[in-house]
């Protein structure tokens, strides 16, 4: 600790401590306009200078550290005289009106302070060019007539966003803050993160719809798995604006969905009473005559065609005490184990991979050791649009000398940035990461040490990857086998090496498979254990983690453990025996639903019918139910088809409880504004039927806390994570009690199932779906930056002004040999269906292959994809489908 005296009181710091932030702390702080917590030091403003003894001039705080002995002075007459004369420069040029209109804001509330007026409205305009205006954008508008040139927006935008989008045009005098290409946002590559606004202390930037909140509730983002931490301002019931809250996840920033689309929570179009549907058509129903119905229904199901004939869906909007009741529902109600969640379609293959050979199915190392890895290996991913604040701190990392691996079938933005790319042929993971498996056992670059303490199988292994030597694979694969060893040396020489992969790995035939090789990859080359290191899904959904974590999988319970690891503790805390009978997942239960042996289907917060490969088979199936229950926040896509009753449901501003993010964090969501009408949250709705069914013991619980409370008795590495404790900390699980600081590294010292991995030969086998004559052109699909899934949220905001609909992009070469235009419409067709969509003329496609998103509804893209499942765990094959395109008829 630092010994320091700030106006004549002496006070102790640690070493590291910012002079500002000692300031803060000693309750001295410094008036400052340039500085941000999240933005290095600039010292441009003046106005936090500070007296030093034994400086010759004043200090900038924000850009000065502490020393031991500091005497500092922070309010003596000359600093005050500097002060005001820098304000009254900056009043001099300030619009008089927006002071009037804004007091709140940062400078203005300093010029209050210092008794300083604005330029008089009328004066001359003292500015030498004319301000910059721009209200072409839904969220942001730009007034810089109001800039002070902190450049605060710049600065955050390349070093937190790493857009650029901001720059300093002109010098001296002329010098202006202008978008990149100096006439827009929108045609500037603004991502709409909100950043620039958040920072900018006058409001020359500002958000559009921001409007005073009453009240502000710390909570976490309804979108991706990163698990950002924001606050939720509301005013007479309505959530109107949303800023970032500081958290190891997010750092204080967030992206365009998680600032700006939060306004489907107040649309018109929100479900608010329970309905039942008659004759084929919906009508309102009270919750008591819904419930009772159900209750009814499912009842005389299970008597008639026995507990597996019924299945149960959790959500991954849903809370992870809201899928726990789920699955104790299906488990102790129904008597099945028939439970899922939409796990099963993107990241199920991780979790099977990491807990066959390292012994737990999530990700081994904390987003933070992206700062701390020398090289991020990035496989199937695209997080700039997928997990956008993820992906810019993967820009920072490589922006501050980390080496970085992209293996994409597209250029990604973030393949612009790579040492390497591997743009390979959609479908060769496997052989991939083998042929670089094989490049580093072939020149030595294995941890000798590591294999020796750690891992198994390495002999068998050596004998097994010698056929998938670099220069016998790469053709196959679209690729060079120089690129492939360039990018193998890479991952093993420049350690430490972290791995994030992403649906690109998973939704494919050998999803389970490919994961398995990247384990392979870390152990070769001791990449496990350690920061910065590791193999780490990215998971796509807010609590997708959390929702199979708390047991919706049919071979798993709670905490992601085994029926051998766990039954019997389960059955102790139940008080209840659990099913015997191995559940179906998703997939099973549609083809039983074919084949109708199936008869009922509680789908709860997953749209299944839009969101689901292969649209056409899973509308027949669910055609065959007798009873399809939708609880969810709109009529989506398979109430409005099948859909029986629908239980409208609470939204994550109006609910409490946790969601578990990629990194093995459980984080608070806490309600911020009421539902509308009678909807309810999940858990409240799953209770009542459970009672209605003969079953309230068990689901006596008094809020989320209490079921928390239960599931920490259930999963012994999650029993320290109490809701006190989370209400003021971040912690990795596990967490086996009160006083365990959490576990941001697994397997440092010994894998989860023993001391030892052992490696896995796994051989390539292509994907049935081939191209041909009929259909010569390979489809990908993926997500945007600007919507979420099936779009049942952000097309509900303005988010569908920044990306109207799904886009075809196709590479030039293709669009003119078959003579069609950038904005066309195509109709493009798979041997399982056809699909019309505007095309995108983009160089980031190779010839021959095509990519789209998926979100749009009424273009229905899943029409499209196959039904080809991974072979070990029935996650759908999203991303390889043969198709044709050609101009629609008529």
């Amino acid at each position: 600790m630092l010994q320091v005296t700030i106006d004549g009181r002496i006070h102790r710091f640690p070493a590291d401590m910012p002079l500002l932030h000692a300031l803060q702390q000693a309750g001295s702080p410094v008036p400052q306009l340039c500085h941000d917590d999240r933005l290095k030091p600039y010292g441009g403003c003046r106005m936090c200078l500070v007296e030093v003894a034994g400086e010759a001039r004043p200090v900038a705080a924000c850009a000065a550290g502490l020393r031991d002995g500091m005497q500092i002075r922070t309010d003596s007459p000359a600093l005050q005289d500097l002060r005001h004369t820098q304000l009254s420069l900056l009043a001099a040029r300030y619009p008089g009106q927006a002071l009037a209109q804004q007091p709140e804001l940062p400078f203005h509330r300093l010029l209050a302070e210092h008794g300083l007026a604005a330029a008089a409205e009328g004066g001359p305009p003292l500015p030498i060019h004319t301000a910059f205006r721009d209200d072409g954008h839904p969220y942001l508008a730009v007034d810089m007539d109001r800039c002070i040139h902190c450049q605060r927006c710049v600065r955050i935008c390349d070093e937190v966003q790493g857009q650029f989008v901001w720059q300093v045009h002109q010098r001296g005098e002329r010098s202006q803050v202008l978008p990149r290409d100096g006439r827009s946002l929108l045609g500037s590559g603004c991502t709409a993160c909100g950043a620039c606004a958040d920072t900018c202390p006058t409001g020359a930037i500002h958000d559009k719809r921001s409007t005073t909140a009453e009240r502000w509730t710390r909570s976490t983002c309804v979108y991706c798995g990163v698990g950002c931490q924001l606050e939720v301002g509301s005013r007479a019931g309505r959530v109107v604006a949303v800023r970032p809250a500081d958290s190891p996840v997010n750092r204080g920033h967030l992206c365009v969905k998680g600032r700006y689309a939060f306004e489907f929570n107040h649309s018109p179009e929100r479900i608010g009473r329970p309905m039942l549907r008659e004759g084929g058509h919906w009508r309102e129903a009270g919750w008591d005559e819904a419930l009772d119905y159900v209750a009814d229904r499912l009842g005389r199901i299970v008597v008639r065609h026995g507990p597996d004939s019924v299945g149960v869906l959790g959500s991954a909007r849903a809370t992870n005490e809201e899928n726990y009741l789920a699955q104790k529902f299906a488990r102790l109600v129904l008597g099945t184990n028939n439970v899922d969640c939409c796990a099963r379609v993107c990241h199920t293959p991780s979790a099977k991979a990491l807990k066959t050979m390292l012994g737990t199915g999530a990700a081994t190392n904390a987003f933070d050791d992206i700062e701390q890895a020398r090289t991020l290996l990035l496989c199937g991913a695209n997080p700039t649009e997928s997990h956008p604040v993820l992906g810019a701190r993967i820009k920072q990392a490589v922006r501050n000398g980390a080496r970085l691996i992209v293996v994409d079938p597209r250029r990604t933005e973030l393949a612009d940035h790579a040492t390497v790319h591997l743009a390979l042929r959609p479908g060769c993971n496997v052989a991939v990461f083998n042929a670089m498996a094989a490049c580093i056992v072939e020149e030595g670059l294995v941890d000798a040490g590591f294999l020796a303490e750690r891992v198994t199988g390495f002999a068998a292994y050596r004998e097994f990857i010698r056929a998938y030597r670099p220069e016998a694979v790469a053709q196959a694969c679209g690729l060079t086998a120089e690129a492939i060893r360039k990018a193998a040396r890479l991952y093993a020489g420049a350690g430490p090496a972290m791995c994030m992969h992403g649906l690109g790995m998973t939704e494919h035939v050998q999803g389970t498979d490919g994961v398995m090789t990247l384990i392979n990859l870390a152990l070769l080359t001791g990449n496990l254990g350690k920061p910065g290191s590791g193999i780490n899904p990215l998971r796509g959904q807010n609590n997708v983690q959390g929702a199979a974590h708390m047991g919706c999988d049919p071979v798993t319970l709670p905490g992601g453990q085994s029926f051998e690891e766990a039954a019997e503790r389960v059955e102790r805390v139940w008080g209840a025996a659990l099913p015997g009978q191995r559940g179906l997942d998703l997939p099973g239960m549609l083809d039983r639903a074919a084949e109708g042996q199936f008869m009922a289907l509680w789908c709860i917060g997953y749209d299944i019918h839009q969101s689901l490969a292969n649209a056409n088979r899973t509308g027949q199936a669910l055609q065959q139910l007798e009873l399809v229950i939708v609880q969810d926040l709109f009529l989506n896509e398979t109430a409005k088809a099948f859909g029986h009753v629908f239980f409208p449901a609470a939204s994550v501003f109006e609910r409490d409880g946790t969601f578990m993010n990629a990194d093995r964090r459980v984080q608070r969501i806490r309600r911020a504004v009421d539902p509308p009408g009678e909807a309810r949250p999940d858990w409240w709705i799953i209770q009542e039927l459970a009672a209605r069914m003969g079953h309230p013991d068990g689901f006596r619980f008094d809020g989320p806390q209490a079921v928390w409370d239960e599931v920490r008795q259930v999963w012994p590495a999650g029993a320290g994570l109490g809701y006190d404790r989370l209400e003021r900390e971040s912690i990795n699980w596990p967490c086996p009690d009160e006083a365990h600081p959490g576990t941001p590294v697994l397997h440092r010292d010994r894998f989860a199932m023993g001391q030892r991995a052992e490696l896995a030969c796994i051989d390539f086998t292509p994907t049935p779906e081939r191209c041909d004559a009929d259909y010569p052109l390979l489809l990908n699909t993926g997500r945007t930056l600007y919507h979420f899934n099936a779009g049942t949220m952000t097309y509900r905001t303005a988010n569908a002004a920044l990306s109207p609909c799904d886009m075809l992009d196709m590479a030039p070469a293709d669009a003119a040999a078959l003579g069609l235009a950038d904005g066309e419409l195509a109709m493009v067709r798979s041997r399982y269906g056809s699909a019309v969509l505007p095309i995108r003329l983009s160089e980031r496609i190779k010839p021959g292959e095509l990519f789209t998103s998926f979100h749009c509804a009424d273009l229905w893209v899943n029409r499209l994809t196959s039904p080809l499942r991974d072979g070990q765990v029935h996650a759908p094959e999203y991303k390889v489908t043969a198709v044709r395109v050609e101009r629609p008829e008529g």
